[in-house]
């Protein structure tokens, strides 16, 4: 374990996600459902014209936590909820299977030339 800014370091994540393949999904309800909370879903919707880009962030992201703690998709999508501060900071919760892994979630998303990215530390 590395220890960087007060934080034990026990994995790290980083997921790419096109956002033109997340437009031709968000259609879809089955795949919402499969993949996002209700609370997610909600989120997401409400971004209007920029709702895929929403979309392909919070999937990165969950990729990325994913990767982090060294689980791939053994656990669901679903034990993973991203949500926001007011600042717009965004916030990794883990439940379930993923919640007993311990531990918390550094995350960042960002957005760029059709793909969102996303970067997780997994830590203690």
């Amino acid at each position: 374990m590395c220890n960087t800014a007060g934080i034990s370091v026990r994995g790290v994540g980083v997921d790419l996600c096109e956002i033109a393949r997340m437009q031709a999904l968000l259609d879809s309800g089955h795949s919402l459902r499969r993949m996002f909370t209700e609370e997610e879903q909600t989120y997401i919707r409400s971004k209007g014209a920029s709702a895929a880009q929403t979309m392909a962030g919070l999937f990165a992201a969950k990729e990325a936590v994913l990767k982090a703690l060294g689980v791939g998709l053994t656990i669901p999508m679903t034990d993973i909820v991203i949500t926001h501060t007011e600042l717009g900071q965004p916030v990794a919760g883990l439940h379930g299977k993923a919640a007993e892994k311990g531990g918390r979630i550094l995350l960042s998303i960002s957005h760029e030339a059709g793909m969102a990215a996303a970067f997780a530390v997994w830590g203690e």
